[in-house]
Formats: C-alpha cells, structure tokens, sequence
C-alpha cells in the first residue's frame, strides 16, 4: 500500500501502558464484535435501506414464524425508510497519541482512509457518517462491552462504538495465521469498521436483540452472516481505496489470503484436527474470502447482503 504521506485520523485513543485487568472478550463475552484470535451508490435503489430491510425481513422470518427465508426470494432493490446513522458528530475525545511509531501512523492512516470512503458513501444517501474511535491498547483493555485481552484479537464494542486493537496482533497475524503484508493489517481495521456500519445501519442491534433468545446453533449461524457482511463491507472499503490507486501490486492477494487463513474451517483443523461446522460463527476460509471479494469488485452496498440466500 502507498499509504506514507496521506491523512491520519485523529479519532485515535491510546492507552497502551495503562494496564487494566479482566478477562477475553468477543462475541459472546461482553457483546464485542471481534476478527478471530463506479459511483458511491448506483441509481437503481438498494443502498443501507435495502440492507437494513433484508436484515430484518430475514430475521424475522426465521426466528418469528415458520417461514423458511432461505426458500424465498428477496428483492434487494427495495426502496424504504431512510437511514438513521445515530449519533451526527465524529468523537471529539483526547485525540494524542503518545507513540508515533510506523505501525501507529498505519493504523492512523487506515483508519483515516475508512473514514473517508464511509463518509463519501453516507453523504450519497444524504447523511452524515459518524466515525468510531480507535483504541490503541497494550495486553488488556475495559471497554463498554467489558474487559478484554490482546488475547482476544481486535474487535468492536457496540456499546461505545469504539474499535479495540492491541497492535501486537499483527504480528500473530503474520506469524501463527500467515498472513503477511500491508493490506492484510489494513482488512483486519477495515473489517470492525465494517462492524461500525452494521450497529449504524441497525444490523447489530437487531441481532444482538434476538439472539438472546436464540438456540448456539442459531445464533452461531446469524454469527456467520454477520461476520461476513463486515468482511464486505471492507472489501466495500478495498474498492474505493484501489480507486485512490493506493494499493499496489499483491495487496488485494495479501487479504484475500488473511481472510483465508482466519476462516473458522482452517483455525479448527489448525488447533484440533477436525472441524465442526455447528460451532462456526465467523465463516469458512472460502466464505470470507469470497465476501470480501464481492465487495472489493463491486463497491455497492446491495452486493453485501449476507441475510438472504445461500452464503
């Protein structure tokens, strides 16, 4: 990525060497969202409305009524109620970073890079896209989702729509799940970013409201939709950052390879041998790749639809 020299976002926290204490978060401990240990809008409809409405039309069909939503088409091009963002300000904390070491002016930078394609994408549907704050933080962390570890990877906080990263991830992500490269490290931010547009748009609301009453084996299986809509939307992300001509030769084979290697097929034949597609909650290697490419090919919001149809 030629990404040296460009914008860094000041919607930056660092806490690194502040300490804390608790214990992992992720999905299912502390309502975190994590990543695993043409035009803005085209004129024919779609959009986050066409998204939310899926979402819910998919959601209600499956767990509210007999209805099987996988037996039955649904028109993505639907119009509907405009979206509602929630807050209309970017934070506005204590923005200093005490580090300004290369890999804290990357993230800075990737971050930057999102805040410029969501809100480019928000303004298409004439609204005003609130960035979420990035945390820097070193061995654990407590956020509005409770405590977590470096243990537990990045991940998104609903709660303070806040994303969490302890940077000594990244050189997990190229040593335990061989994953190398800028842009791989650029997909990992660019995918719980991806989760900020799901709480915006009203996607992790609706599911975190009705997996309370959800079998594991169900609300696993909306886990994995979940997941892989944020791994289009980055891909979404990918499309206007290759426009740029910010990537370079091998960047998009370098994510395309992370979202490969941490499916949840490939990390459980890695750590047990054997897999158990009940238990996944993120998606296979395949899965995620292939979302994430639909969304890097088309840019649009209406190929990210992840809750109608086979995935």
């Amino acid at each position: 990525m030629r990404w040296q020299g460009r914008r860094q976002s000041d919607n930056v926290e660092d806490q690194r060497g502040e300490g804390g204490g608790g214990f992992p978060g992720g999905i299912g401990q502390g309502g975190g969202f994590r990543f695993p240990g043409g035009g803005m809008r085209t004129a024919r409809g779609g959009g986050f409305s066409g998204i939310v409405i899926l979402a819910a039309i998919f959601l209600f069909l499956k767990f509210c009524t007999s209805i099987d939503p996988m037996q039955i088409l649904v028109d993505s091009g639907g119009g509907g109620g405009q979206l509602v963002p929630g807050q209309s300000q970017a934070p506005s904390g204590d923005t200093s970073v005490k580090n300004n070491d290369q890999m804290t002016q990357f993230v800075r930078t990737v971050l930057a890079e999102t805040e410029d394609v969501w809100s480019g994408i928000f303004q298409a549907e004439g609204q005003t896209y609130p960035a979420p704050t990035m945390v820097l933080f070193s061995g654990q962390v407590r956020s509005a989702c409770g405590f977590a570890s470096a243990a537990s990877g990045p991940f998104y906080c609903p709660g303070d729509k806040k994303l969490y990263i302890d940077l000594s991830f990244y050189d997990e992500l190229d040593k335990k799940f061989g994953a190398s490269g800028d842009f791989a490290q650029a997909y990992v931010l660019a995918h719980e970013v991806g989760h900020h547009i799901q709480n915006l748009i009203g996607v992790l609301p609706k599911f975190n409201a009705m997996r309370q009453n959800m079998s594991e084996a169900d609300s696993n299986a909306m886990s994995v939709r979940v997941e892989l809509q944020a791994d289009c939307f980055a891909g979404i992300w990918g499309h206007f950052t290759k426009q740029k001509g910010i990537l370079e030769a091998g960047d998009l084979e370098e994510a395309l390879n992370a979202a490969q290697q941490i499916g949840d097929d490939t990390l459980q034949r890695k750590m047990q041998g054997y897999v158990v597609p009940e238990s996944f909650n993120h998606g296979t290697s395949a899965q995620r790749a292939n979302w994430f490419k639909r969304g890097f090919d088309s840019g649009k919001l209406e190929s990210c639809d992840t809750f109608s149809g086979n995935i």
